[in-house]
């Protein structure tokens, strides 16, 4: 993808959808009285920006996002915001989000399939932000390995696993219609 299709109208307006529905998807959110992790729709949204975008569109939706967050806007989860977050408990989270998901983006290819991008974003997406997310709490809570994956990786994988069919799903369907217009 050259730079002027990258940064196209079109594109550019796909980019800045995924980083406002990454701001808002962080708000629908509850938490799990065991760990400082909660629940959230925001990985369905980081899997469906990955299907939607290239990786490298990917990236910088994610990085963009993240740094709307260390500056101060209310956009990671629960409306909370700065650095120290991103050096907290579910940091390591976020900055998974970053490699994960450009990743995703790059292995679903150019065939739209909903088995492929399910099959990715279980494989792949989850497994990634899973393992920044167990750094992040060893290295923020001083825990050791069975401790964090108590807190930040068993209990989220029946929903991670819904929300990932979701996102595969929508992704087809969206990419679809994108396609439709072309």
């Amino acid at each position: 993808m050259d730079k002027m299709t990258l940064f196209s109208i079109r594109n550019l307006t796909k980019m800045a959808v995924c980083i406002a529905l990454c701001c808002v998807s962080a708000y629908i959110s509850f938490p799990l009285p065991f760990t400082p992790g909660m629940v959230t729709a925001l990985t369905l949204v980081m899997n469906l920006t990955a299907f939607l975008l290239s990786p490298k569109q990917t990236f910088i939706v994610i990085l963009g996002y993240i740094l709307l967050g260390i500056v101060g806007l209310p956009v990671f989860v629960g409306g909370t915001a700065g650095l120290g977050k991103i050096l907290g408990p579910t940091g390591g989270f976020i900055i998974a989000f970053a490699v994960a998901y450009p990743i995703v983006s790059l292995l679903k290819g150019n065939l739209i399939s909903l088995r492929r991008y399910f099959f990715i974003a279980v494989c792949v997406g989850i497994p990634i932000t899973y393992i920044g997310g167990v750094v992040g709490m060893i290295l923020s809570l001083h825990i050791n390995i069975w401790q964090a994956l108590i807190m930040a990786v068993f209990p989220f994988i029946p929903g991670d696993i819904i929300k990932s069919f979701a996102a595969a799903w929508i992704g087809v369907k969206l990419n679809r219609i994108f396609n439709q217009d072309r």
